[in-house]
């Protein structure tokens, strides 16, 4: 992967690519399957380019083809490519860093481009300090995820859970659960490592307290 050391070496304008309930976290792997026009066209450029492609959510309101963008997004590069025999595009973007979205220019291309601000997450690009989080919040942590994945009926490789980085597990539960746009979106804004296990911890907990849709009501 090119080495991003320091925001300067980030693309000011980048394509954005809107999808909601798709999270991209810096350091993550986000498989897409791209067959719209416009969207193909992006990936022929970002290709031809510095490969990057911003995964932003929209907000509420705004014309159904050209959504109300968040205000947050994540820039990734792409580490991987293939094409299917009908003309789809198999792509795996990485993610570098967060960006806040700037103007958004007016241009030809069929996909929307902005300028983008990395200034707030500039951390981002230097993950290199692992954090343990206290045994307490480990625990807490663990406990909410059981319950919330018998609640959803999910599970997941706990041998290599258990082993994996702490880091590499959040970021890979925060892109791969099913959670809310809204509360992808949270997780995205959490200001660093320790804020996103906290959010989702919380996240994890406030599910599992939910009443299941087919609880029976008491006499």
């Amino acid at each position: 992967m090119a080495p991003y050391r320091k925001i300067s070496d980030l693309p000011q304008v980048i394509p954005v690519f809107p999808l909601d309930g798709a999270l991209l976290l810096p350091g993550g792997d986000l498989p897409l399957q791209i067959f719209e026009p416009r969207y193909l066209n992006m990936v022929d450029d970002a290709m031809a380019g510095d490969r990057m492609i911003g995964m932003i959510q929209t907000r509420p309101g705004g014309d159904r083809t050209r959504p109300i963008l968040t205000d947050v997004g994540c820039a990734g590069r792409i580490t991987s490519y293939a094409e299917t025999s009908d003309g789809r595009y198999l792509i795996t973007l990485t993610g570098v860093c967060r960006f806040d979205a700037g103007e958004e220019l007016i241009l030809r291309t069929p996909y929307r481009q902005l300028r983008a601000r990395y200034d707030r997450f500039e951390a981002d690009l230097s993950r290199d300090a692992e954090y343990d989080a206290p045994t307490e919040a480990r625990n807490r942590f663990a406990t909410a995820l059981k319950r919330y994945l018998n609640r959803r009926e999910l599970d997941i490789d706990w041998e290599t859970a258990s082993t994996a980085p702490l880091e590499a597990l959040v970021n890979s539960l925060c892109m791969g659960l099913p959670f809310e746009p809204a509360e992808k979106q949270a997780l995205l804004e959490a200001p660093d490592l320790t804020g996103r296990f906290e959010t989702l911890t919380a996240l994890l907990e406030i599910d599992a307290s939910e009443p299941d849709d087919d609880a029976q009501p008491l006499q």
